[in-house]
């Protein structure tokens, strides 16, 4: 939990890009995935035991604690591995690991690495939190509990004084934002049945996210359907309601999104950032919220919904196939210089052109993701209203760039 006792807010990263959108915008944690064994294995391009002491190192430079998933199920040829994961994680000074497995839970224990439960554990009850305490100090609780079920269990931990390996009262994390599986906690069998692929291993082929239809084999008779995306939930949105989600207890708000583009990341985390300082200052409002809630809007989402925490009986389904987003980025070109004296980055522009007044977003392993404004630049050394592929493009940045980081332009949807 962050040193000031507001609420942790937990954000994802599935490459540097997104890690270092992630550190820039105000997140107080991240989770990351490290090769095959975890969750996000097929769907990110994850790091390598390599990268362990750069995570750490870029996350210590920001006082941002590290997370490492290690939250599949877990076979017998995987436990050497799983143990070679753990010796370098903890080498590399990251803060704790997520974990569902029992064994991974006593391995991480055994060489005093902090240890978080996983959601895929499905935490449910105080019971149960009474017995992980004896291996963790923090536990992802259910997706599928309501809100006063969780402030319930939060309740009970500060009467029952329930605490972890690090002597602390147990921690609560929910999920926040971003998307949701119909399965139960995540564990689904439909992608392992139909390709062979485990999504409890890492490797969903996300089959509820496509368009069935339902025949009655006796008559043949095709049963019709109000929404053809049966079995895709709309996104996870809890903003507009944040100050329920503080009040009931939690300690740490996680945002879902290591298969999202670092200008997700950014835009997300920001926007949350805002959102909770807002409410720790007393300045969080049904005004503020309607821009917030317009801002989510604009990058990668399927709809949003309350999910449990508010108590509605059944899901809420998606009725498109992709993104609802309201803006999209479109690739303009490539970083090729910097002048640091003068702010200056200078691109080479291989698609579509960009002009003045254009929303630029400037994507990269050390950079991140940044946006802003263009409101001059010169192209091919003269001053210019507009760029067009094969140009070579220099403007002011309020932030430094790196060779072949990319350049895109953003537009409505």
């Amino acid at each position: 939990m962050t040193d000031t006792n507001k609420i942790e807010l937990m954000s994802p990263a599935g490459d540097f890009e997104s890690l270092q959108a992630a550190l820039d915008n105000g997140a107080d944690s991240i989770y990351f995935g490290v090769e095959q064994l975890n969750m996000r294995a097929r769907s990110t391009v994850n790091f390598t035991i390599e990268d362990l002491k750069e995570i750490a190192n870029r996350c210590e430079a920001k006082k941002v604690r590290s997370y490492l998933t290690l939250n599949t199920i877990i076979y017998d040829h995987d436990l050497s591995v799983v143990k070679t994961l753990l010796n370098k994680t903890k080498e590399a000074n990251i803060t704790a690991v997520i974990a569902s497995d029992q064994a991974v839970i006593a391995m991480a224990r055994s060489i005093g690495m902090e240890v978080h439960i996983s959601t895929q554990l499905n935490i449910t009850n105080i019971e149960t939190i009474k017995f992980y305490s004896l291996f963790a100090d923090t536990m992802v609780l259910s997706r599928e509990l309501s809100l006063r079920q969780v402030k319930n269990i939060a309740a009970q931990i500060e009467k029952e004084q329930i605490k972890g390996p690090n002597g602390n009262l147990v921690e609560i994390e929910i999920f926040g934002h971003g998307a949701l599986c119909m399965a139960v906690s995540g564990k689904c069998y439909l992608s392992l049945h139909s390709h062979n692929s485990s999504a409890n291993r890492g490797a969903c082929k996300q089959n509820c996210r496509k368009k069935y239809t339902v025949i009655d084999q006796e008559t043949g008779f095709e049963i019709e359907l109000d929404n053809e995306y049966m079995m895709s939930p709309k996104d996870l949105c809890t903003l507009d309601f944040l100050d329920q989600v503080i009040d009931s207890g939690i300690q740490v708000l996680k945002i879902e999104g290591r298969g999202r583009a670092p200008e997700y990341v950014a835009t997300v985390i920001k926007t949350y950032r805002e959102a909770i300082d807002a409410y720790y200052n007393g300045t969080f409002s049904k005004e503020k919220t309607a821009v917030w809630m317009q801002t989510l809007e604009t990058v990668y989402n399927r709809g949003f919904w309350s999910g449990y925490y508010l108590g509605q009986e059944l899901g809420e389904w998606s009725d498109i196939p992709g993104s609802a987003a309201t803006q999209k980025k479109v690739y303009v070109g490539k970083g090729t210089h910097y002048f640091p004296k003068a702010n200056v980055g200078q691109f080479k522009i291989e698609a579509y052109d960009i002009k003045i007044g254009d929303k630029i977003l400037v994507t990269g392993p050390s950079t991140g993701a940044q946006e802003m404004i263009i409101d001059k630049m010169f192209v091919n050394d003269f001053e210019a209203e507009k760029a067009t592929k094969g140009d070579d493009c220099t403007f002011k940045l309020p932030f430094r760039i790196r060779m072949s980081d990319k350049l895109y332009k953003i537009v409505e949807a």
